[in-house]
């Protein structure tokens, strides 16, 4: 807080109000340096803290960057424009908007510092698991009583293949940005077809 002594609040807080600062200052690095700026010092300096607080609540600078990612990241609202193909592309072109953004360069920056930490990139899913599916399977549920898609497509594999393929360009490709014609590919050459013959022998 502005006209603080450096360190005054050491003492003071402890347990959520400690780990609510630290969060604040690891979001204000990654936001003002990116993932490559980050550095424990930084935010153990921003915070009014000590390493060993840091320390304590995140293992690495990874982690703590994972964490602070995800205090940056909003919950999805699903679209519902009264038609599949719609709804999923405008699902996706969000995410592409996202992807191609400062935040979604520290996100990649993040993804390609966790290289095969599983645990690591599961907890950077925009969130959660659940967090990424639910939008999906909400479109996908609407579909299924209008009529459009098979209601054995309701699974969160299913459901969220567009989105995976779209971060494929983005992480295995590291393309900048995708342009919308693969957006309109992966919606009507996989996943429409997908979902659509789910239930077909």
């Amino acid at each position: 807080m502005a006209g603080e002594r450096p360190g005054a609040g050491r003492t003071r807080r402890r347990g959520a109000a400690l780990e609510e600062a630290i969060l604040r200052a690891a979001v204000d690095e990654l936001t003002q340096s990116g993932y490559g700026g980050l550095t424990i010092d930084k935010v153990a300096a921003r915070a009014g803290t000590n390493k060993n607080a840091v320390y304590r609540r995140w293992p690495n600078r990874l982690a703590l960057g994972m964490a602070a990612y995800r205090q940056l990241t909003t919950t999805v609202q699903p679209p519902d424009t009264g038609e599949l193909r719609a709804d999923v592309l405008e699902l996706l072109r969000g995410a592409n908007r996202h992807w191609s953004s400062p935040l979604g360069a520290i996100l990649r920056e993040l993804l390609a510092a966790a290289g095969g930490a599983s645990e690591l990139l599961e907890q950077v899913r925009d969130n959660s698991g659940d967090a990424v599916a639910a939008p999906w399977l909400i479109i996908l549920g609407r579909a299924i009583a209008r009529g459009e898609a098979a209601p054995e497509a309701l699974h969160p594999r299913v459901a969220t293949v567009a989105i995976v393929l779209l971060r494929n360009e983005f992480v295995v490709r590291g393309v900048p940005s995708a342009p919308d014609e693969v957006l309109v590919e992966i919606v009507d050459e996989v996943y429409l077809p997908l979902v659509r013959r789910r239930g077909e022998p």
